[in-house]
């Protein structure tokens, strides 16, 4: 099969070339790629960012999220059968929807919302799953609260808005001039316009941070938070609790600690919690996020799309930081 792969790490890396089919588990469904997208998650992989905590074996095909059709199942298989429309993020340890087949385990599965189309499908599950996880599962947001939501425009952002907004929750987020407007469209109450504004100097009392830049802002974002408060991180620094989680060596998990003091002392000076998140697969809350989307209370947000011959290019597009929503990756039977 055709596939998008790196032999090892760095900036740059990937081609495409012919790989073996993918060898399919009891548990496992064989998928026929019909559009994936791009993540910040994949260029993080490629440059090694994860290789101690995610050991890939070369060669490594990247994508984390997939839509397409079922092909054949494992035998143990009971929820899907060939020819349903599909969609997921796959295990972090089984990567690889830059291709034209994958095997996912069922449980990381569901069936693709009726009313999206491949491209739009294949853009919602690591974002929603991301921001479900997020704001449902960690912080369990309730109405009323107050919810500050960094990187509106973002592929996690766009959704986050519209879930917490969902949710009840007044919504803050941050953004640059031109897409202030934009992100008010999604639901967002407050934008924070940051090439014009400080957000810790124009945000208090918040319930809710959810983070996906860098140390400056998740410094700040403690300012912001009322006593009690949580900030919930998806870049780092990772804690220890995330390596037990992991099932990682004692030595990952010290090290982690080691990363994570700082932020954490400052969150107890401040009275308020810190909380790294790094999503996981998940088939039956990606079917409640199913739900949500058939019923247009989440929208997929896609700035651009790119064919599977263009994914190099794409994942420099994403690079740049700039895109507003998702970038999608279709094969040729995309709609």
């Amino acid at each position: 099969m055709k596939a998008f792969f790196i032999e090892r790490y760095g900036k740059q890396n990937g081609r495409i070339g012919d790989l073996p089919d993918p060898t399919i588990g009891a548990h496992d469904v064989v998928i026929q790629v019909h559009a994936s997208s791009v993540n910040p998650l994949d260029l993080k992989i490629r440059t090694g960012e994860f290789k101690m905590i995610l050991p890939y074996q070369m060669p490594l095909v990247l994508g984390n999220d997939v839509a397409g059709v079922v092909v054949s199942t494992g035998a143990a298989v009971t929820r899907f059968k060939p020819g349903d429309e599909v969609y997921a993020r796959p295990p972090e340890s089984r990567i690889g929807t830059f291709a034209e087949r994958i095997a996912v385990d069922e449980n990381a599965l569901a069936l693709k919302p009726s009313n999206l189309d491949m491209k739009e499908a294949a853009c919602m599950p690591l974002v929603s799953l991301t921001a479900w996880q997020a704001l449902v599962e960690i912080a369990q947001v309730k109405k009323g609260q107050k919810v500050l939501i960094h990187a509106g425009s973002g592929g996690v952002g766009t959704v986050a808005i519209q879930l917490a907004k969902h949710l009840g929750a007044f919504v803050a987020t941050t953004t640059s001039t031109a897409n202030v407007d934009w992100v008010k469209a999604l639901g967002a109450d407050v934008v924070v316009d940051y090439k014009q504004q400080d957000f810790a100097n124009e945000l208090r009392d918040y319930d809710v941070v959810l983070n996906s830049l860098g140390g400056d802002v998740l410094e700040k974002s403690l300012k912001v938070l009322r006593p009690g408060g949580l900030l919930i991180s998806l870049s780092g620094p990772p804690t220890a609790q995330f390596a037990q989680e992991q099932g990682l060596s004692w030595v990952l998990g010290l090290i982690m600690r080691l990363l994570s003091s700082g932020i954490r002392r400052q969150a107890r000076k401040h009275g308020v919690r810190y909380r790294f998140l790094f999503m996981r697969a998940d088939g039956i809350q990606l079917q409640k996020i199913t739900a949500l989307i058939e019923a247009e209370v989440i929208k997929p947000v896609i700035d651009r799309s790119f064919s599977f011959d263009q994914i190099a290019e794409a994942l420099r597009y994403v690079e740049q930081g700039r895109a507003k929503g998702k970038v999608a990756v279709t094969l040729g039977q995309a709609s």
